[in-house]
C-alpha cells in the first residue's frame, strides 16, 4: 500500500489516528447518546399513540351517548306512534334516526383512531434501533 493511499484512508476516517482507549471513550459516548435519543423517540411515539387512543375512546364514548339518546328518541317515537299523533311521532322518528346516524359516524371515527394507535409499541423507535444495531455490527466487521 502506498503512502498516498494510507494518507487518504486516514483522512477519510477521523478515528484512524486515535488510540484504543480514545476509541472506547468515543464509543461509550456515542452509545449513551444513541440510547438517550432512542428513548426520546420511543417516548414521543408512545405519546402520539396515547393521544390517538384517547381520542378514539372519547369518540366511542360519545357514540354510546348518542346511541342512548337515539334509542330514547325511538322509544318516544314508538310511544307517540301508538298514540297516533302523526306530527309528534314523525318528529321523534326523524330526531332518533339522525342521532343514530351521528352515533354510527362517531363509532367509525373512533374505531379508526383506536386502530391507528395500535399496537402500543414505539415502532419507529424499534426500526431506528434495529438500523443502529445493524450499523454497529457492520462497523464491527470492518
Amino acid at each position: 500500500m502506498t503512502d498516498l493511499m494510507r494518507e487518504t484512508r486516514a483522512d477519510s476516517n477521523p478515528y484512524a489516528s486515535l488510540s484504543t482507549a480514545e476509541l472506547i471513550k468515543h464509543l461509550s459516548e456515542d452509545v449513551s447518546r444513541l440510547v438517550r435519543d432512542e428513548i426520546r423517540l420511543a417516548t414521543m411515539e408512545l405519546g402520539r399513540k396515547g393521544k390517538r387512543a384517547g381520542l378514539g375512546a372519547g369518540l366511542f364514548g360519545g357514540a354510546g351517548v348518542m346511541a342512548l339518546y337515539g334509542g330514547g328518541a325511538l322509544v318516544a317515537t314508538a310511544i307517540l306512534a301508538l298514540a297516533l299523533v302523526l306530527p309528534g311521532w314523525l318528529a321523534a322518528l326523524i330526531v332518533g334516526v339522525a342521532l343514530l346516524i351521528v352515533a354510527a359516524l362517531m363509532a367509525l371515527m373512533g374505531k379508526e383512531q383506536v386502530s391507528r394507535a395500535t399496537p402500543p409499541l414505539p415502532e419507529e423507535a424499534i426500526q431506528s434501533l434495529k438500523a443502529d444495531v445493524d450499523v454497529v455490527k457492520e462497523s464491527a466487521h470492518r
